[in-house]
């Protein structure tokens, strides 16, 4: 979707990647914005990620109020993304305003608590470092001391008004007690705010979730829904829009070898330059020598070649690969191949993400191979893994990058998996291999069930592992169900008897 063209609020950029697509290029600038979540929801990594892009990107000056953790913890829990705040403090670019309370304090308010001395150390603060953002972290704990609900609405009110007279952008956050109640504890917040995102840590199935959503930007546009994003250490926050995806890359009508020449001939003479292949079959059948195949076909092209690989190690894969007479280690040694290897539930479906997407910038591969899906799809539920395959197609598309995915079957003998589901109709060619039974002896077979935008083979035909890799064969007769994992012999005078309805039929 485009950002929209007519004249509205002017933004400022948030520096969190993927966020400023998804509200059209930033928070309202000069305005308030209330960000709310549960504990946990990363609200206070977003606010000093908006501070930090503010001093990175722009030299513009920061300040932070603190209404709950000590000074000396924040700049410490911050460390690790990258954010130096207390060599920002020593060039005056960044300030703080501690209001948090005392160890020793016993919380006992005495007559009116007046927000008037605490407006008046922002505002020095906001001058003496030339601040153009600030965040208030967080409003509950400031409401706990105000005492009287009926004043609450009056207070958060002149708090916004005196910011918006300093010409500041802020963030004020305020807790949630739950994803699903009321957006904020005193329910008046999100009606005085200008704007309001919300960011959550749903429990989805085993794992956590994390997303945000923009609810309202008051006279500006922003796009609807929940966005997933992860948290990456010496990163921050790095939100996945997929809303921002188009369809406008380009078609190839360039053809490279799949890696096996009988393969080839069944495709119409090899994979379209920026194909996207599925592999579908039970464990075993083969899946992870077609990647070997489709790899090495790109080595010994001169291409660049990455895997992603979420069952086998590397020692294995490059043991399995010697034993077909593909090297492996040495194309990864000569830096033609590189060789990502990880369990899929060591992070989340996110992460996993854009780790890809970073490892496919860097290294800039020509042919990429994820062996498998159905690994990733074990760690997510079908709306998160429906994105991720979404998402991921698309950046490899416009790439221009070859794929290969590979998928399980859900029993030995072939059926559809939830993988199949979600990526059959992005994908350019899907090949299935099965096994099949015959005469007390398990066959494998081979078929290319879709290959867009080119004529290919139809027919199902057997193929056979040995030291050199896949070879495949003659055409299986005879035989029918192959496909719904029901694999049964016809007798030929049932097959002529066929032959002929079907001859009948066409005169």
């Amino acid at each position: 979707m485009k950002q929209p063209s007519v004249n509205e609020i002017e933004k400022q950029s948030t520096g969190i990647p993927g966020f400023d697509l998804i509200a059209y290029g930033g928070l309202p600038r000069g305005r308030t914005t209330l960000l709310v979540g549960t504990a946990g929801s990363a609200k206070t990594i977003f606010s000093i990620q908006f501070l930090a892009a503010g001093i990175e990107q722009a030299r513009q000056g920061a300040v932070f109020v603190t209404f709950e953790e000590m000074i000396g913890d924040i700049r410490h829990n911050v460390s690790g993304f990258g954010w130096d705040i207390a060599r920002w403090e020593r060039e005056g670019m960044w300030a703080f305003v501690d209001a948090a309370p005392r160890p020793l304090d016993d919380g006992e308010v005495v007559g009116a608590f007046d927000l008037g001395a605490l407006l008046a150390r922002i505002e020095h603060a906001v001058r003496t470092v030339n601040a153009k953002r600030v965040v208030l972290d967080s409003l509950g704990a400031v409401f706990t001391r105000l005492g009287e609900a009926s004043i609450l609405r009056n207070e958060l009110l002149r708090i916004s008004a005196a910011l918006k007279a300093m010409g500041v952008t802020t963030i004020m956050t305020a807790e949630r007690e739950n994803d699903e109640g009321p957006l904020t504890r005193q329910g008046i917040e999100e009606f005085v705010a200008d704007n309001v995102v919300i960011v959550r840590n749903v429990k989805d199935g085993e794992r956590r979730r994390r997303t945000c959503e923009v609810l309202k930007f008051r006279g500006a546009y922003h796009q609807k829904g929940e966005f997933p994003f992860a948290i990456l250490p010496g990163a921050g926050i790095q939100v996945i829009p997929l809303s921002a995806i188009e369809l406008r890359q380009s078609s190839s009508e360039l053809r490279i070898p799949s890696g096996s020449g009988d393969l080839d001939d069944m495709c119409g003479g090899g994979f379209f330059r920026d194909s996207i292949v599925l592999v579908s079959g039970a464990t075993g059948t083969g899946k992870t020598l077609m990647c070997t195949h489709f790899l090495n076909g790109g080595l010994m092209a001169g291409e660049r070649c990455l895997l992603f690989a979420f069952e086998e190690s590397r020692q294995q894969l490059f043991r399995n690969a010697s034993g077909w007479g593909v090297d492996f280690k040495s194309a990864e040694e000569s830096g033609q191949l590189r060789v990502v290897c990880d369990y899929p539930e060591v992070a989340s479906i996110e992460d996993h993400m854009i780790t890809i997407k970073q490892v496919i910038e860097e290294f800039k591969p020509d042919r990429l191979a994820i062996d498998s899906l159905s690994a990733i799809e074990r760690i997510s539920s079908d709306r998160g893994f429906r994105e991720f395959v979404i998402g991921l197609t698309s950046f490899i598309k416009h790439g221009e990058i070859a794929a290969l995915f590979t998928s399980n079957t859900p029993t030995l003998m072939g059926g559809s998996s939830v993988t199949e589901t979600h990526i059959s109709s992005i994908t350019d060619s899907i090949i299935l291999l099965r096994y099949v039974e015959t005469f007390g002896e398990i066959s494998r077979g081979v078929m290319v069930l879709k290959m867009r935008g080119s004529f290919h083979d139809k027919e199902i035909r057997e193929f056979n592992i040995d030291g050199t890799g896949m070879h495949i064969g003659r055409p299986f007769r005879n035989m029918t169900g192959i496909l719904a994992g029901n694999p049964h012999h016809v007798t030929t005078s049932e097959a002529d008897r066929l032959e002929g309805l079907f001859t009948e039929g066409a005169r």
